[in-house]
């Protein structure tokens, strides 16, 4: 499939990593001002302390270059908004619980499996996987099923790069993905309905998508932990839940996989969940949506179909019915 190059984004609406560093420095004076009394811990402990989740940004910088495959260039949404306004259920059902307890995620050593239909089942390390092509960094829409939005700077490359590295068989029809579980590390696991670990799955011609990112980091650092570290998945046109964080196996199936919300209220949560302004929510709209960071005037916007991709992804969908393949 051909993709028209979008227009570039301009320089100036990516913050450069001597940026996130200054972001950084300014975050830890800050907590370090407000604890005088405890200086002698020094200043970046005490900005551990009174902000968990600084300890789960605070990264390792990604050398990056500018992807032709960016498709937006709208105003970026602020690295404190995407980094503690998080669905990461498995650390917590708030909002902000993820940025306070995902710290406890064990990021390294870190592999992935390789399942089910293909040639030799493998074990990738999660360095190999850094060093298999040159990371890029993409400007995408997030839209969330519950109605909000952010544009969010990715870096990563194309799953499609790691898939032809597995040698799925052509019988090979979907892609499974499971994401990291361990009850003693996971927040929000004991005595709840939802079944662990965390599973998604995308058609075949859905996960070999250009679009459909292997994503390592966001604002040209190392994934914070609430946000999937270290390594996830994006698929810009569709509702973020499909987009599975914290990898650990990826199956290669014949038939579709169970998926988590899929699983928990098919009524709602649909295999496909692309973004689709004429399908509603069972318990709201989704016709409108909320972008976080704007200001409160500017936050409603038009939900745009396939989140605004429909020119790059509209057409894997040809004779779907996409009312009832919600």
């Amino acid at each position: 499939m051909l993709i028209g190059k979008p227009p570039d984004i301009q320089s100036s609406e990516i913050t450069s990593p001597d940026q996130y560093a200054q972001y950084l420095d300014r975050r830890r004076f800050l907590r370090g001002a407000a604890a005088a009394g405890a200086a002698a811990l020094g200043v970046a402990r005490l900005a551990e302390i009174f902000d968990p989740g600084l300890r789960a940004q605070a990264g390792t910088k990604l050398e990056t270059v500018k992807s032709p495959l960016t498709t937006t260039g709208e105003p970026l949404t602020s690295l404190e908004d995407i980094t503690h306004y998080n669905n990461f259920y498995e650390f917590g059902v708030d909002k902000a619980d993820p940025a306070k307890n995902a710290e406890a995620l064990p990021t390294r050593p870190w592999t992935i499996r390789v399942e089910g239909k293909v040639k030799t089942p493998k074990t990738f390390d999660i360095e190999a996987l850094l060093k298999l092509r040159r990371l890029e960094e993409r400007v995408y829409r997030h839209r969330c099923v519950e109605a909000w939005s952010m544009v969010i700077p990715w870096v990563g490359y194309s799953l499609s790069e790691f898939i032809d590295q597995c040698d799925p068989l052509p019988s090979a029809k979907y892609v499974q993905f499971l994401s990291y579980y361990d009850h003693k590390v996971e927040k929000w696991a004991s005595g709840q309905a939802i079944s662990w670990p965390y599973s998604e799955g995308l058609r075949m011609d859905e996960a070999m998508h250009p679009l459909t990112l292997l994503t390592f980091g966001l604002y040209g650092q190392v994934l914070p932990n609430q946000n999937g570290a270290p390594v996830r998945i994006v698929v810009p046109w569709k509702y973020g839940f499909k987009s599975a964080k914290s990898i650990v196996a990826v199956r290669f199936l014949e038939k579709q996989p169970p998926t988590t919300w899929n699983d928990q209220a098919a009524n709602e949560y649909g295999f496909y969940s692309n973004v689709n302004p004429n399908v509603d929510h069972p318990r709201w709209s989704q016709k409108v949506e909320r972008r976080i960071g704007q200001p409160f005037y500017s936050q409603r916007r038009t939900t745009l179909m396939f989140n605004g991709y429909a020119d790059q992804v509209a057409s894997l969908y040809n004779g779907m019915d996409l009312k009832r393949n919600f």
